[in-house]
């Protein structure tokens, strides 16, 4: 049983109906875009799976706990977590605002806190279900803004940093409760809110920093997070898989050495 935050749309969309297709029964999470998500779970329904939509802000931590409960309660349990939801405000840094700042973070690493707090409470609770060789798997959706700087976007950076060490605190603290905690680092992926930066000339200069050669589709994140959810990746913990077409590895150096 799998739950994925932020998936009425893009990565997170991609990713419950992936799960969906490998057979998890889905709660499909979303903050405002109540029809969208019907959608994914008709999605998942219509491919002959099992979803629900549950409506929460992970920003907040009463929302967050209703969800866990109102997911439990329709399945029985929460196997798999993928911690998706995320927000950009962005902002010259001499000119954010500190409600910009605290949004983005609030969202993006406080909510991830909530719902990994809320996950690994629920994975505790529920023991050794037989369903996977380990308890419970949280995937935390972080950018490879989390290693590389981006200039105009302070608060997205600093939320995205936060992931990554936290990520790795929480794996080290829960593998030894066979509790696999991970994290997905996607580069420049196409969805439907990024199409400006992503079609046209715009896309042509973004193909220039990823070696690759070309922008990713949401389906290449979703397919991460199924194998890094599945037995497959049984010996992954505290580990970030970078999904960038090769963005990380700083192409502007080509040649430069």
């Amino acid at each position: 049983m799998a739950l994925v935050t932020g998936a009425s749309s893009g990565i997170g969309r991609a990713t419950a109906q992936a799960m969906g297709a490998a057979g998890a029964k889905v709660a499909v999470n979303y903050r405002s875009q109540e029809d969208e998500a019907k959608n994914v779970v008709a999605a998942i329904e219509k491919a002959g799976g099992e979803a629900i939509a549950i409506g929460a802000d992970v920003s907040d931590e009463a929302d967050v706990e209703a969800m866990f409960k109102a997911t439990a309660k329709r399945f029985g349990a929460v196997d798999v977590v993928v911690a998706n939801a995320g927000m950009q405000k962005d902002a010259a840094s001499a000119e954010m605002s500190l409600d910009d700042w605290r949004k983005v973070i609030d969202v993006n690493l406080t909510g991830q806190f909530l719902c990994a707090r809320a996950a690994l409470r629920r994975f505790r609770a529920q023991g050794d279900r037989g369903v996977s060789k380990a308890r419970g798997k949280l995937i935390c959706m972080s950018s490879v803004h989390d290693l590389i700087p981006w200039a105009g976007h302070v608060n997205y950076a600093a939320s995205k940093g936060g992931i990554s060490m936290m990520m790795k605190t929480l794996a080290q603290e829960f593998a030894q409760e066979r509790v696999r905690v991970n994290a997905i680092s996607p580069g420049a992926i196409r969805t439907a809110i990024n199409e400006e930066e992503t079609e046209g000339e715009a896309g042509k200069e973004l193909l220039k920093l990823i070696p690759y050669g070309r922008i990713g589709a949401a389906e290449d994140v979703a397919n991460a997070a199924v194998w890094l959810a599945s037995d497959l990746a049984d010996y992954m913990v505290g580990a970030t898989l970078y999904v960038d077409g090769g963005m990380t590895l700083y192409p502007e150096f080509r040649g430069n050495g």
